[in-house]
């Protein structure tokens, strides 16, 4: 029997702002000693008085225009009613029927074909403490985290697979971090997933009962964690078992889910407004300077680069993974060009020699972009289009712009990289090359001209790459009509 899934994701990301969603307490907490970053109100005291973080509301709208979703004019933020010992309050500040957020999408690619992915919500909330589970079985309790502010980003259940959860994910990532509403760092928890995972016979309408998978941090995991569900209910099925709704965590370890607890229903959560926050009132004043204050997003600049400057998809694909990475590259095309190169020319060095340099040296762009500017980039492309340096002493160049930050031309007078086009120094080099290599001689006289080629090489050779390839050929030949 061929088997459905179904999937929906709520990706939880945290807000980038420098103090919590209800109180002044600072969020960078992830390196702070624990419960110092901390006060009465994110600390759930009594009559501590909360105040909404406005530019934690402000990024959370932000991030509702980016993703095409209908800004709510009154919304409330409500108490969602549990007891975890991360939660010091027993309840959590968060919103249920009156999002600030509605609708929206986001579009992913999947095997060429755009797949269009409904969203339900986005709504904002505090985040919670951190449990720090210790050897001897205990658990100790951090509330560093407790308060900052959280984004939760609904997608309907539209998801059809694993595959198509990771890119989503990714999309996602992407977007939040372009528009810099969130860190993007998957490690330390700021943006964490959880998946809704059911499965039906193919030809039943009705979903099947589904499972939630709780705070997975990590685009390969998602898609591990969805794989190993959907099997895993399948089987239950098949064995004659009933799937019961219930939450389950993710073991990257033993590379399965575990069962944590039966799953609630969001009438157990006893929500209802908070009355110590008045409900949030969002007018054209608030939402239009937001609107404007939006860059360009990363479809739109990628088909731009494409329109453009001439790139192909997966080329500019590469130049918008990041909008760093997308308006570092658009430097480094209005220095190109400034020289007579062109924009297919400097994504070419940007794709090859500096994605390279990057990964091999464990580097970010925010690591070299001030120590090899778009400027020296240009600048290597310059001297080779001019014929001042072969192509392998371009590389040479750029290697050493991107570990030291010199200049391309200092590099090349310092370093002695200039092509050697003197015809007397080729000649000579050329005669060395003949008298050296008697059967490259031998086969050139019995009509074999390849052998010129090989007595080239010998020069490019001697000159470290830095002969001119047609004029080495040209003094190869000089020196052959004299044996």
């Amino acid at each position: 029997m061929k088997y459905i899934a179904t999937i929906g994701l709520e990706v939880h990301a945290q807000i980038q702002t420098k103090s919590k969603m209800f109180c002044g307490c600072r969020t960078d907490a992830a390196h702070a000693e624990p419960n110092t970053n901390v006060c009465p109100v994110c600390l759930g005291l009594p009559g501590s008085l909360p105040v909404p973080n406005k530019q934690a509301i402000e990024q959370a709208i932000m991030t509702g225009l980016a993703l095409n979703s209908s800004i709510t004019t009154d919304s409330v933020i409500s108490r969602k009613n549990y007891f975890y010992p991360d939660l010091p309050s027993a309840y959590q500040r968060s919103q249920y029927e009156d999002p600030l957020c509605v609708g929206g999408h986001v579009d992913i690619t999947v095997n060429g074909q755009v797949k269009r992915i409904d969203l339900t919500r986005i709504h904002i909330e505090e985040d919670t403490g951190k449990l720090n589970h210790m050897p001897d079985g205990s658990s100790l309790i951090d509330y560093n985290r407790a308060g900052v502010p959280l984004m939760e980003i609904v997608s309907e259940p539209v998801i059809a697979s694993a595959e198509e959860a990771r890119l989503y994910f990714q999309t996602l990532h992407q977007l939040l971090v372009w528009i810099g509403v969130n860190s993007g760092n998957l490690e330390e928890g700021a943006l964490r997933c959880d998946a809704n995972v059911s499965v039906r016979p193919e030809g039943q309408k009705e979903f099947g009962t589904k499972v939630e998978i709780k705070n997975v941090n990590s685009f390969r995991n998602v898609e591990r964690a969805i794989n190993y569900e959907i099997e895993r209910q399948i089987s239950v099925i098949e064995n004659g078992g009933k799937i019961i709704q219930s939450t389950r965590g993710w073991n990257e370890g033993l590379g399965k889910t575990i069962e944590q607890r039966t799953k609630e229903f969001a009438h157990d959560y006893r929500y209802f407004p908070d009355p110590d926050i008045p409900p949030l009132h969002m007018t054209d004043a608030v939402t239009a300077p937001l609107t404007q204050s939006l860059p360009e997003l990363p479809v739109a600049r990628r088909q731009r680069f494409i329109d453009q400057y001439g790139l192909s998809l997966n080329d500019a694909d590469s130049l918008t993974v990041t909008r760093d990475i997308a308006n570092y590259y658009e430097a480094a095309v209005t220095s190109t060009t400034a020289q007579g190169g062109s924009a297919r020319d400097a994504a070419v060095w940007m794709i090859g020699e500096f994605f390279r340099l990057l990964n091999d040296r464990g580097e970010r762009l925010a690591d070299v972009s001030q120590r090899m500017t778009p400027v020296h980039v240009a600048g290597v492309i310059a001297l080779l289009n001019k014929g001042t340096i072969t192509r392998a002493s371009a590389k040479e160049v750029f290697e050493e712009s991107f570990v030291s930050g010199t200049a391309p031309d200092v590099i090349v007078a310092t370093r002695g990289l200039a092509v050697i086009g003197d015809s007397d120094a080729l000649l000579t080099m050329a005669r060395e090359a003949v008298a050296n290599n008697p059967k490259a001689v031998a086969d050139f006289k019995s009509g074999k001209d390849v052998a010129i080629k090989f007595l080239v090489g010998q020069i490019m050779k001697a000159s470290r790459g830095q002969a001119s390839p047609q004029a080495a050929e040209e003094a190869v030949k000089s020196a052959l009509s004299e044996v």
